[in-house]
């Protein structure tokens, strides 16, 4: 494949839905008891999806798809000539262009719609320079951090999702989608935010590797709506046959990942927790900020040998540091040019002028740092510190991992270890308040809380908000207590 065809296969997610998962999807819906009057293909590829619904839905009266690849349009029109069905019409159009609420609003009866979305972020659309796309804009209106450091990015299938929602709302209709999980979770949340209609819903995990070739997690959305219902949970399947299934759903205002879990720790649940998980260092520059120790010698990611002071050089342990347990001892360093956000550094060249001559050779790199965050900001800042972390003993966890492993961390070479943006931790003064804690946050309880608000299939399953939602007091008092021998 050429680098072109490769370009317009992702930009238009030209990966086309094999007729065998099409049919098992329409003979799922079947089984759910959909009997749809009209079935709408919103971008219908080669048609596969189209062919899999002429077959198993007999009473639909009208089978409509849109596609905006002209050479698929012609293979649609081959199968037509072989299925003789004359309820599907297929016309070329743009998603993102066609008047889609006229065509729904003038449709009678059951409707049902049906596919397969493009599998790709608007980001990674712009890069490729993409046009298959929405006009740009900040759609689920994050603003300030969130939006400058990535929040704003989205799942196109995420944003047609939302335009589908809509079409279907106060009328008896179904959407059956293949989506990413996470997407599919993005949807119950725009449906419960926005207080839509919303009868029923339910998700199906699909084996992305054989038949897509994806290593992503991924499966049908399925949605039920009706004229009034408003039911914001999830029954969750590990495949298109089983009927053994968990919930997710709407507890204390947020989506849990296991209803029935949770409600047996809910007690421990604390929105205004006292506790403060924290990630560590952000500097977006790790070839010049962060160091190799080789024996007395420092060599940065640019595989330069460096001769600055000590003062503002720390131990550095990353994520996976953290997950694999190697939290004895380290040969990384990282500069740290900020006790605080926002403190002046032109004092680093008064206490480390070899330091400040490191960071003035190598400004070119920094300065063009393209976060927000960088901007107007004292020269070489970094985010992510406070007196916090500073402190001798931490609790940490990587949010990548998909294992709730915590480390008990002291000092290294008398030290404070410093931690990159990946880790989530909590700071203690001493071994002993360090230790209680740990305990507390190792046990049988805390990880089952965790656990029944995680979604492993996350890029970073474990975050702050999660680590923050448990209230280690009320834990403490819930854990029985040890016994003492006579």
């Amino acid at each position: 494949m050429t680098r072109n065809n490769l370009k317009s296969k992702v930009e238009y997610g030209d990966f086309q839905t094999p007729l065998e998962l099409s049919e098992m999807v329409c003979q799922k819906l079947i089984t759910l008891g959909i009997n749809p009057d009209v079935i709408i293909e919103p971008t219908c590829g080669v048609g596969n999806f189209i062919e899999a619904a002429a077959h198993s839905f007999k009473l639909t009266s009208k089978i409509i798809g849109l596609e905006i690849n002209s050479d698929y349009l012609q293979e649609i029109e081959k199968k037509q000539q072989i299925l003789q069905d004359r309820r599907i019409e297929v016309s070329e159009g743009n998603f993102f262009r066609f008047d889609w609420h006229s065509l729904v609003n003038n449709l009678d009866g059951k409707i049902l719609v049906l596919g397969n979305f493009p599998w790709i972020t608007n980001s990674r659309q712009g890069a490729m320079g993409g046009v298959n796309l929405p006009e740009k804009n900040n759609f689920q209106k994050h603003n300030g951090l969130d939006a400058m450091t990535g929040k704003s990015n989205f799942d196109i299938s995420e944003w047609m999702l939302i335009q589908v929602v809509h079409w279907l709302q106060n009328r008896d209709a179904s959407l059956a989608m293949l989506c990413k999980t996470s997407v599919s979770r993005k949807i119950l949340n725009y449906l419960y935010a926005k207080k839509l209609n919303l009868a029923y819903c339910a998700t199906y995990k699909i084996d992305t590797k054989k038949y897509f070739d994806a290593s992503v997690e991924a499966g049908l959305l399925f949605c039920k709506f009706d004229l009034s219902s408003k039911r914001y949970f999830c029954d969750v399947f590990s495949d298109l046959k089983t009927s053994n299934y968990l919930q997710i759903g709407y507890r204390n205002n947020i989506l849990v990942g296991d209803i029935d879990s949770f409600e047996k720790l809910e007690k421990l649940y604390d929105i205004n927790s006292q506790t403060k998980w924290r990630s560590g260092v952000k500097h977006d520059c790790s070839n010049v900020m962060e160091f190799y120790r080789s024996g007395d010698t420092f060599i940065n990611g640019l595989g330069e040998v460096v001769n600055i002071e000590d003062i503002y050089l720390f131990p550095l342990l990353k994520g996976s540091d953290i997950a694999q347990n190697r939290t004895q001892t380290t040969e990384r360093f990282v500069l740290v040019t900020q006790r605080f956000v926002g403190e002046p550094t032109e004092s680093i060249k008064s206490f480390a002028p070899q330091t400040w001559s490191y960071l003035e050779a190598h400004a070119k790199y920094l300065d063009i740092r393209k976060s927000k965050i960088y901007h107007n900001k004292p020269r070489f800042s970094i985010f992510g510190i406070g007196s916090y972390t500073f402190a001798p003993w931490k609790i940490a966890i990587c949010g990548l991992y998909k294992k709730l492993d915590f480390r008990l961390i002291g000092k290294i070479n008398d030290r404070p270890v410093i931690f990159d943006d990946t880790v989530y931790f909590l700071s203690f003064d001493d071994r002993i308040s360090a230790s209680e804690t740990f305990q507390l946050l190792t046990s049988l309880s805390a990880i089952s809380f965790y656990s029944s608000l995680i979604f492993w299939d996350e890029k970073r399953p474990i975050k702050s908000s999660i680590l923050n939602s448990l209230n280690l007091k009320a834990l403490k008092l819930a854990l029985p207590k040890p016994s003492v021998s006579p």
